[in-house]
């Protein structure tokens, strides 16, 4: 599947995309606040993509004019989620290098993933999260129409072995179609 937006192309992680995503993931203001380790290496990187960014519903954020990989979003459904939902409702997550920071393209490819998860995947109701200080991510989720739903203290996160308090936001179908 390939989403597009104005200025972004939301499509599957390819091997060839490992260079440009470690790139943006080897930074330390990237990984850690969003839950997951710096990468380490090209090799690495190459490791995530077979393993992890090949998940069904899991997208390189692209510009469309050089179709380079600089983030990431995907949808968690149901128990695929860090939290505990139904299987008519998933879980976004996403990234994007530091470089791209503050250009409103996350929240773009937000807004595009969301339209499709309720448009085309049918389901009720979608799920983000963000690490207490991560201020950025907040924003995102804001700006798409996420509400606070409630604030898990003392979160572990195994990948990058710290504990976390983890605010919790959430849209409906029925509130993202009247946002």
């Amino acid at each position: 599947m390939i989403l597009e937006t104005n200025r972004l192309v939301l499509r599957p992680w390819k091997e060839t995309d490992a260079e440009s995503l470690y790139e943006y993931a080897k930074d330390p203001l990237i990984g850690p606040i969003a839950g997951w380790p710096v990468h380490t290496s090209v090799e690495n990187s190459l490791q995530i993509i077979r393993e992890v960014l090949s998940l069904n519903e899991t997208y390189a954020v692209t510009i469309k004019k050089n179709d380079n990989a600089i983030g990431s979003i995907g949808l968690m459904i149901g128990n695929k989620s860090n939290l505990d939902i139904g299987n008519d409702q998933a879980e976004i997550g996403y990234w994007i290098g530091v470089p791209y920071w503050g250009q409103g393209l996350i929240p773009e490819a937000v807004c595009e993933l969301m339209r499709h998860a309720f448009d085309e995947l049918g389901l009720t109701t979608l799920w983000c999260g963000y690490f207490d200080g991560n201020e950025k991510s907040k924003r995102v989720q804001e700006k798409c129409g996420f509400k606070f739903h409630h604030t898990e203290k003392d979160k572990k996160w195994p990948l990058i072995n710290v504990i976390n308090t983890l605010h919790v936001t959430c849209v409906t179908l029925r509130e993202w179609k009247a946002f």
